[in-house]
Order: C-alpha cells, then structure tokens, then sequence
C-alpha cells in the first residue's frame, strides 16, 4: 500500500520522530513510503494520507505562501472527499487548532475525514464515531546510538527544545534564580529555539541577569542537544499542559532522569520506565519542588537502566502498517465502524 505522510524529504532541523518513523515504515514490507510535496498530494496515487501536525502544512512567512497553501489543502480536502483516500491522523496534541478562522476551518474539513486515528499517549482520548489505535511514542536509543556523552556536571539543571509560551521556560528562570539563593551549587542550562523574538529577548536579559544561567537560543544539533542533555544531573520539563513528551523520551533514552507535571501521563510513564526515572511537580513549578527533586534524586538514583522495551521502532513501524490497513478497509467499505481502541502489545 502506499501512505503518503504530512512531511517531505527530512533536514536537519526535521523533528526526529519523524525521520525514525520514515525509516520504521521504510522497513515494512508492505507499506510503499511517499514524502509529502503539494504536488504529489493532490495528483499521485496513494491509498493513504498520514497527518501528523495539520497546522503545519499551512505554516508560511509570506502572506501570499500561506494564499498558495489554503487554496492547495482546500483542493486536497476536495480530493479527500471525492477519492478513496484513507486518512490516519497522529493525536500529537489535543489542543485545538489556532490561527485565523479559515485556517480552523481548512483544518477542521481535513480532520473529518480520518478513518483512523493514533493515539502515542493512553491519556489521550478518543474521538466519537474513529476508530484508534494506541502506538506509544517510539525511543531515541537508536537515534542517539554513535553520538558521545558528557560527564554530569554535579547540580546543574537542563532544559532542551523548542520554547514555546505553554512549556514555561521563562517561569523556569524565575524558579531556578529563587532556588540558587537557596543552592548555590546549581545551574541551569537552556537550549532551544525561542518561539518569537520577544521571548528570545526576555531569556538573553535574564542570562545577564541570574548567576549560573546559561542559554543557547537557536536550533541545537544533535550532538548538542545530547551534550546538554546528558551533562545535566537533572533535565527540567517545566511545562503548564503537558499531553506527551518527545524532549522527556529523549532525556530518557539518554538516561537522565526528568522533572515533569504530575498528571496521568507522567504517571504511567514513571511507572513504565522504573523508579528514579521521572521525579514530578504538581500545579506550578516552585522553587521548593525544584530543590525536593534533586534531593530525592540523589538519596534515591536510579539503580537499572529506564525500561523503553515497548516503544521500539520495529514494532512502530509494524503497528502502523495495521493502522493503515484498517483506515483502507474502513474507507472501501464506506460505513462507519464502532469505535474500537487497539493496544500494541509489548515486547
């Protein structure tokens, strides 16, 4: 069968759960693997359309890219509608869409099209009338594989990935200088792409301004974000909503355990990896939940290695290819089905 995903050929800058799953799919004997352009979208035979995050085939710097854009998803929706398409959609967030109304709009016709949904997170709830399947987030252990470690640097504090208002990297900061009072002997690393200017200029003011404080303010390499990361005794996910967490699974892949919200996710995920893996917050990130975690984490550091055996790409892969079939047979068949949930069963 042939699946066409939401992105095209990967760079650099490609988020890497993308490339690993191309390359699980790559692997499938019978999935036929098409990256994205608008072209091949609206003029190729695919039997399946993968979308990951739809907002992001409308993303533009120029008004008259984004004009192109919504005319080419509007004539894709129609191709949707009229053809025998099966749509797969990833549940990555569960936030609703942004931007203006027609964007919503376009968003919305697309989304009422999938046959199939996936779920990486158990959390994540399913959707009246669409069948899903659970297919947790692969791990980064083969991604990271070739690339060397740093030594821990005793008591200092990582945050890597993108910044975005919703993470509360800036709250970080203002946490971080109030525990040092307290802990000298702490720093704190932050690494990633601010997502406008005014936070980029916020963050350099503050690394003037708090003692201990380092900042990289731009897209990380690997290697960076792996030196970051594993130089860190502690990685830090202040976020105000969290719904799933590549930068975390990274982290743990990595072997450095994470402070992360305390919520039904974290829960199941701490559960899953093994004891003094991830330590959690509840409510706000404090200063005094930020100390607690370090403390409790060198009276009780982990003593294996964070258990990631069912988020292996090979079954991913695998697991998606039955996600596909069953998108193609529910759309040939032309009927709505009863939701069904399907769990991938670990290895």
């Amino acid at each position: 069968m042939r699946v066409m995903q939401s992105f095209g050929e990967p760079r650099s800058t490609t988020n890497p759960y993308l490339v690993m799953l191309r390359d699980a799919l790559a692997a499938e004997p019978t999935v036929d693997h098409l990256p994205f352009s608008w072209r091949s979208a609206l003029t190729e035979r695919y039997e399946v359309l993968h979308i990951h995050w739809p907002d992001a085939l409308l993303a533009g710097r120029h008004w008259w890219t984004k004009a192109g854009k919504r005319a080419a998803l509007a004539c894709l929706v129609a191709r949707l509608r009229f053809g025998r398409i099966a749509v797969v959609r990833t549940v990555h967030n569960i936030t609703p869409p942004s931007g203006a109304a027609l964007d919503r709009a376009l968003i919305g016709a697309l989304e009422q099209r999938t046959d199939v949904l996936v779920r990486i997170s158990a959390s994540t709830p399913e959707a009246a009338g669409v069948p899903s399947v659970l297919i947790p987030h692969g791990h980064y252990r083969d991604w990271f594989e070739r690339m060397p470690r740093a030594d821990v640097v005793p008591g200092q504090l990582g945050y890597v990935g993108i910044i975005k208002p919703y993470k509360g990297v800036e709250l970080l900061v203002g946490v971080f200088a109030e525990a040092s009072a307290t802990d000298p002997t702490i720093s704190l690393r932050i690494a990633g792409n601010p997502f406008d200017e005014e936070v980029e200029q916020r963050l350099r003011a503050a690394t003037e301004r708090v003692p201990r404080l380092r900042t990289t303010l731009r897209h990380l390499s690997d290697e960076e974000f792996v030196e970051i990361v594993t130089s860190s005794e502690l990685v830090v996910l202040p976020y105000r909503f969290m719904h799933n967490s590549g930068a975390a699974l990274a982290a743990l892949s990595l072997a450095r355990p994470v402070l992360v919200p305390d919520n039904e996710l974290n829960r199941a995920l701490s559960d899953e990896v093994g004891p003094g893996w991830v330590h959690r917050f509840t409510g706000e990130l404090s200063a005094g939940a930020l100390l607690d975690a370090l403390r409790e984490l060198r009276t009780a550091p982990p003593r294996e290695a964070p258990e990631l055996g069912a988020r292996g790409w090979a079954d991913v892969g695998a697991a998606h290819a039955r996600a596909y079939r069953m998108a193609i047979d529910r759309r040939r068949r032309r009927q709505r089905l009863p939701v069904a949930s399907v769990e991938v069963p670990r290895a």
